[in-house]
């Protein structure tokens, strides 16, 4: 018999364990070893069996154990110490109190930063979240936490999460979604001060209003605010938004943006005003699925009713919220953007929906595709977050490269090099995915605090003093953690096979796949396809035989997920498994299935050797192989992502590829399947010939000494690189604090509690005054003198411009001279910038003269151009207005794209 509804009864602590509810209810237990512990001694069977969850754990525990340990004193005395810890950690101050208080060129820091997602991986007892973008998060709210970054995290409380993965007899992927119960979820009810629950509306079409609860998770001293549709007010349909992770169809997914977005900001607003948290200085926009967020803001500065400043218009409040939004993009393909049909989103922001005061319009010209090739008919998301945001990055040196030229369109006339996006490389929370036993090994040589230290700063360029841990101590260690593996493997192994169908009698052959001496690969990630998850099975012959080699055998850990509507992914994992269902080689490669963050904690320091083979540049960053460098794992992968810029030939294997041949975006060409062959044949050969070869080559002791040097090597030089809190000091230091900087700059001084905005009024009407006179701008007449027909190295040429600026001043405009080599085209690469001095006021024709020298500096073929930007001290970035003006010879651009 089915129950017609389903809750949880807590238990009720004895008044000497309260303290336990406090340390449950923080995700900092997720990362911090000793709280991790102590829950497991409440009940070691019980922690296993409720999958490491203390919130479960505490609603399972049998009352007669809770009454034993509120009179051990022993475990009283832990528990009133790490719960002094916990309140150490919330309360002191940490590397962000300790920069803010030096202050720096920017001025003071943000108080505080709005960090918006839809996914979050924090935890595998909080599964919200499906992969790298999550994970992403959940460390960078981790990292800001160790850091002490003053940031509030904004998601969607997913009912369903993402889905549970299983297979069927033949290998088809299973999906399962799972009801959540909020009660047995380290999460709490955000509560007015009369303890209704907070709530938000959103105005939609035809009247209809969705609401939403926001469920509140703290990740160490980081408030996470989750925003659930799933309540009573709500329709069906609408009670259905946050149903589930990327569900549900186009205008499913537009609502849980809306949501996110406009709602988030709402609940931030709310959080705020409850917790005397202060205001937000910066909202960052992790991908484009939150870019909304931004005309809601745009709409609190319009609709200042109570305010002693009126509200502004349109163009002032896009140049205020712009000034203090940070966008960042982990898409390196055009097919991985969100894109709505124009009239949906007309719809959904029209009559009765519409955010009083942002017109319909203003919304569609920011997410319009107006470049070469775009869509008119669809609303880019992408789009609409860079025209928000007045700073942007990419997550890798490479993946900035691929975004500047990917969102080229929004800045014509500028080359790709210009486009004002940088790069931050992406970095893991080393406290959540080192093992304990990698760490110890490390504290043993540096002491516990100054690794603690390490971890978490990332200030250190080299972990100075892991070079004398000995040989035979790391290859001990790393003999254990590929046993935990195989214990961990053969256990999931056996419980996948019941799950297909197989009778225990049947599985007798589990308890001997895999071996713990045997060079252990790893491969765990989604399934996209050009993630190229069977690129191993291209010739599956040879992979049988670096499988079965009779003296030097690899063996290999699969893992991963493919989205629930992704029927080639699913082929894919199909594929693979049936190859390792062969009996001939089951005991040498394996597929995971479920792979979660519980599993990646397994896996990652189990592994020698971690393959990524992507095809190159579509791995944004691909941060699964930072986790597992953390733990002495070699990685050898395609030069893509962090592993382009900081593979250095000594911490593991770069594998080559065919670049040329064949599309990365056309991956089922004749040319791209030519070039999977290719890449595979190097992958086979570099697997038998240098990796197996230099780990089954022994020394007189036994031991793999130059396998060993690259292990110690790589957690010298690149463990310090790849960890988050690098990545978020960086996202302060370039980012967040020139972000709230230019945000108060634009702010100007505050009348009567409210900021006047004159600064962002100025800058909205100086783009307004040269967008309407750059027709006029032209650039009549170039001369160079000392321009002779063989030019040497180190000479200097004059050049003398006339510029006709029409109705503009000269203080509107900068006129510049771009020189640097040319190709076969004359197009100039690793161009030079010189700034050009005016000289005199205009002439009777009213052109004004520019002058400069320009050195020779460089030899072979050579040009150079002369341009026409406008400059305006409030502007972040030269290209921000997308104008310029270029002499005849070359085509212009028309103004006004970038808004």
């Amino acid at each position: 018999m089915k129950a017609i509804r389903r809750f949880t009864v807590r238990t009720v602590l004895p008044e000497q364990l309260q303290p336990l509810h406090e340390l449950a209810l923080n995700l900092r237990w997720s990362w911090h070893p000793e709280t991790r512990e102590l829950f497991r001694s409440v009940d070691p069977e019980v922690w296993a069996a409720v999958g490491e969850d203390p919130v479960r754990l505490l609603g399972e525990v049998p009352a007669t154990r809770l009454a034993a340990l509120a009179g051990d004193r022993r475990f009283l005395r832990r528990l009133g110490d790490l719960h002094d810890d916990l309140r150490d950690y919330l309360t002191g101050p940490r590397w962000y109190q300790s920069a803010a208080s030096l202050g720096d060129r920017n001025g003071p820091l943000p108080a505080a930063v709005a960090y918006f997602s839809p996914e979050y991986g924090i935890a595998a007892a909080l599964p919200q979240y499906s992969g790298g973008l999550g994970i992403l998060a959940g460390d960078h709210l981790k990292a800001a936490s160790d850091l002490g970054v003053p940031i509030i995290g904004v998601g969607l409380f997913y009912r369903h999460g993402y889905f549970r993965q299983s297979l069927s007899r033949d290998g088809w992927q299973l999906e399962r979604y799972p009801l959540l119960d909020p009660d047995e979820l380290a999460v709490s009810l955000l509560r007015e001060s009369d303890g209704s629950p907070c709530r938000v509306d959103l105005a939609l079409p035809a009247g209809r209003t969705l609401a939403a609860h926001i469920w509140k998770a703290q990740v160490g001293r980081v408030p996470l605010l989750l925003l659930d549709s799933d309540i009573e007010p709500n329709s069906p349909a609408d009670r259905d938004v946050t149903d589930r992770l990327y569900g549900g169809g186009s205008e499913h997914r537009l609502l849980q943006e809306m949501l996110l977005g406009i709602g988030g900001v709402r609940a931030v607003r709310t959080y705020c005003r409850l917790t005397g948290h202060l205001e937000p200085d910066v909202f960052h926009t992790n991908e484009g699925h939150a870019g909304f967020l931004g005309l809601e803001r745009i709409r609190e500065l319009i609709d200042r009713k109570d305010a002693a400043e009126p509200g502004l218009d349109f163009a002032a409040a896009l140049e205020a919220v712009r000034a203090g939004t940070v966008f960042t993009t982990h898409t390196p393909v055009p097919a991985g953007i969100d894109r709505f049909d124009r009239d949906l989103v007309a719809r959904h922001f029209s009559g009765d929906a519409a955010l009083p005061g942002v017109p319909v319009e203003q919304v569609l010209a920011l997410g319009a595709e107006s470049w070469d090739g775009g869509d008119p008919k669809l609303f880019n998301m992408a789009a609409m977050g860079l025209r928000l945001a007045q700073r942007a990055n990419g997550v890798s040196t490479l993946h900035g490269q691929v975004s500047r030229s990917m969102f080229n369109g929004l800045w014509p006339g500028f080359d790709a090099t210009e486009v004002p996006i940088v790069s931050i490389t992406n970095g893991v929370h080393a406290p959540t995915w080192i093992d304990p036993a990698v760490f110890l090994a490390g504290a043993a040589e540096i002491g516990l605090e100054r690794a603690e230290d390490a971890l978490m700063t990332g200030e250190a360029k080299r972990w100075t003093g892991l070079e004398r841990i000995g040989n035979s101590e790391i290859w001990e260690l790393r003999r254990t953690l590929r046993g935990q593996l195989v214990e961990e493997a053969r256990q999931r192994l056996r419980a996948s096979w019941r799950q297909r169908g197989a009778a225990e009698a049947e599985l007798g052959w589990v308890s001997s796949v895999l071996d713990p001496d045997v060079l252990t690969i790893g491969f765990a990630r989604r399934v996209p396809s050009y993630k190229r998850l069977t690129l191993m099975l291209r010739d599956r012959t040879r992979l049988r035989e670096l499988l079965l080699h009779p003296t030097r055998p690899v063996q290999i850990v699969v893992a991963g997920k493919a989205h629930p509507a992704d029927d080639g992914g699913k082929r894919l994992i199909q594929q693979l498994v049936a190859f390792a269902d062969d009996p001939a080689v089951r005991h040498r490669i394996v597929f995971l299935p479920d792979y979660d963050m519980a599993m990646a904690q397994h896996l990652y320091p189990g592994c020698d050797v971690w393959l990524n083979n992507p095809l190159r540049p579509l791995e944004a960053c691909g941060t699964s192989g930072m986790k597992a460098a953390l733990n002495g794992c070699l990685n050898l992968s395609i030069l893509d992502g962090w592993w382009d810029e900081w593979y250095d030939g000594q911490n593991g294997w770069a594998i080559p590829t065919a670049d040329g041949i064949g599309s990365a975006l056309d991956p089922d060409s004749s040319e791209a399947e030519r070039r999977d062959d290719l890449e595979a044949a190097a992958l086979y050969d570099l697997i038998e010939h240098q990796v197996a070869a230099r780990f089954y080559d022994r020394g007189a002791d036994g031991l793999p000494h130059r396998w060993i040097a690259m292990v110690r090597h790589t957690l010298v030089t690149l463990g310090p690189k790849v960890l988050a809190g690098r990545m978020v000091r960086e996202y302060v230091e370039r980012l967040y604090a020139p972000a709230a900087a230019a945000r108060r700059e634009l702010s100007g001084p505050v009348v009567l509690g409210e900021p006047s905005c004159a600064g962002a009024r100025e800058l909205a009407q100086w783009k307004a005054r040269v967008r309407e006179g750059w027709p006029g701008v032209r650039v009549e007449h170039v001369e160079a003198e000392g321009l002779a027909e063989a030019q040497e190295l180190g000479s200097t040429l004059t050049l003398r411009v006339q510029v006709s600026l029409g109705r503009l001043d000269p203080a509107d405009v900068e006129v510049q001279v771009v020189s640097g080599r040319v190709d076969e085209s004359d197009a100039i690469f690793d161009g030079v910038v010189l700034q050009l001095k005016p000289t005199g006021g205009a002439d009777l024709d009213g052109r004004h003269r520019y002058e400069g020298s320009l050195e020779l500096s460089r030899t072979g073929p050579f040009g150079y151009t002369v341009r026409v930007l406008p400059t305006h001290r409030l502007l972040a970035s030269p290209a921000e207005p997308g104008l310029v003006a270029l002499p005849a010879e070359t085509a212009g651009m028309d103004a006004g794209l970038l808004r």
